[in-house]
């Protein structure tokens, strides 16, 4: 083979293998093509089932988030619709509680200014019960108040009535729990309804007095409670009555009594706690949410808190006080203090209840026969550690049913009247026997009061035929006969 053949079929190797490797590119790039174009479609198709998913997901989320929203909406609506309804009711509650106790205008005004009032049919239909209950009520004759008083209850009658030297002034002039209860049932019984010595009279600017006006529905009677020495004074220790007052941990006005082995009771040991109860029970016993009117003197303390002055400087102290104090070593002036904070609290929570103070003369004297100038000592003592406490009154209630005078009216020529008008006093309550006796002066009113205790019931029960049958009432625990005065 010449050398022209031989290049010859060299060159034609050189095309085949050229020819081998287009036609192998172009079989990659074919391939790549192909390649390219499956992962495009692919892609896609994978890229519409993932946008798919996430639409469903969304709906499905979005169908729950408006599910749960929809939840949401419906017990929030469920809850407000629930709160509007226990505001109402309490409204309704409040409303009720002055209609019950005849204040009429309060519950009416309560209703109308509730903002539901214009939605609420159960609030209008009250508004117009209470509308027609209004217009039947009667304005009560405030000559035929009449007015009872107590002294401190006695618990425990074994105690009381154990035939020491004090048991006669117990049997005469104190009045036990079971006692003091049958007279407050008779009473609730036969229509009686406790008003306040201030709903009798209204005090002018300038100082005169006016009669003021008690509205009750007809066969109703109003009646002025009050008790006296509401001190526990230390000459009681140990006979079976309270020791203090005190606000128990719920907000209760409650009394503390000592047992014998010393430990202390509380519970509802005297007057103040067993009349809230039953006004609890019974609340149209009550005119306006008026209870009683407690007359302090001060010098053994007040409402069984040992808050005079004797107490912090421990100068003219008497035989009690000189026993309280060795009994009570440790008591100084911080104790003294805390003594007047603590009996302060207690006034104020009776004042939230509806009861009322009155002086009953610091030393417990008798203004007939006192001086002026020692009813005008004795009245700044309870001026200067009595009122601090219990706050202004413009009452007082004389010790031993002492007066200023006889029946007839106070003049301006009645030095002690003069005097104690001059101190804030215009409403003066002596004791009286008879049913009622109301006086009203140009600047004063006076009313007579009626002893409820062992000597009435004993010797005069016709006189408390109005009240109770004293038959039915009288302790078989006193001892009898009740001693004379």
């Amino acid at each position: 083979m010449n050398e022209s053949e031989k290049q010859k079929r060299a060159d034609a190797r050189k095309k085949r293998k050229r020819r081998q490797m287009f036609i192998g590119r172009m079989i990659i790039v074919l391939l790549l093509v192909i390649i390219l174009g499956l992962c495009a479609f692919l892609g896609k198709d994978m890229l519409e089932k993932k946008k798919l998913r996430d639409n469903r997901e969304q709906a499905a989320t979005s169908a729950e988030s408006e599910s749960t929203a929809d939840t949401a909406g419906t017990e929030s609506a469920a809850e407000t619709e629930t709160q509007a309804q226990k505001k109402e009711d309490d409204i309704m509650s409040q409303a009720e509680l002055k209609a019950a106790q005849y204040d009429y205008d309060g519950a009416i005004e309560l209703l109308k200014a509730s903002s539901d009032f214009a939605d609420s049919q159960d609030m209008q239909d009250k508004v117009a019960e209470y509308e027609q209950a209004k217009s039947e009520l009667v304005e009560y004759p405030l000559d035929q108040v009449t007015h009872v008083f107590y002294h401190t209850l006695i618990y425990d009658t074994s105690k009381a009535f154990d035939g020491d030297s004090k048991e006669a002034g117990y049997n005469q002039v104190m009045t036990t729990i079971d006692e003091f209860n049958k007279i407050t049932q008779s009473m609730y019984d036969k229509g009686y309804v406790m008003v306040s010595l201030h709903d009798m009279c209204t005090v002018n600017e300038d100082g005169t007095v006016s009669p003021g006006k008690i509205m009750l529905p007809p066969g109703k009677k109003a009646f002025v409670l009050s008790q006296d020495d509401v001190s526990y004074y230390h000459y009681m220790d140990g006979d079976g009555m309270a020791t203090k007052l005190i606000v128990d941990e719920n907000g209760d006005i409650k009394n503390e009594y000592k047992e014998d082995d010393g430990s202390i009771s509380v519970g509802d040991y005297d007057m103040v706690p067993l009349i809230d109860r039953f006004v609890e029970e019974h609340p149209d016993f009550s005119y306006h949410g008026h209870k009683g009117i407690i007359a302090l003197t001060g010098y053994n303390g007040i409402l069984g808190y040992r808050t005079d002055i004797a107490y912090k400087t421990r100068k003219d102290l008497d035989e009690y006080q000189e026993k309280f104090f060795e009994e009570n070593p440790d008591f100084d002036k911080a104790a003294w203090k805390k003594e007047r904070q603590q009996a302060k609290k207690v006034a104020d929570a009776m004042k939230e209840e509806g009861w009322e103070f009155a002086s009953h003369t610091w030393g417990h004297i008798n203004v007939g026969e006192a001086s002026l100038e020692r009813l005008q000592t004795d009245t700044q003592k309870w001026l200067d550690y009595v009122k601090p406490l219990v706050g202004d009154t413009n009452v007082i209630i004389f010790a031993f049913g002492s007066d200023l005078g006889d029946w007839q009216p106070y003049t301006s020529d009645n030095e002690k009247f003069a005097y104690l008008k001059s101190m804030g006093f215009d409403i003066y309550c002596n004791v009286d026997s008879t049913q009622y006796w109301v006086q009203f002066g140009e600047n004063y009113m006076r009313q007579g009061r009626r002893n409820l205790d062992g000597y009435r019931m004993y010797y005069n029960p016709e006189m408390l035929e109005d009240l109770f049958n004293a038959g039915e009432v009288f302790d078989k625990a006193r001892p009898t006969p009740v001693p004379e005065m």
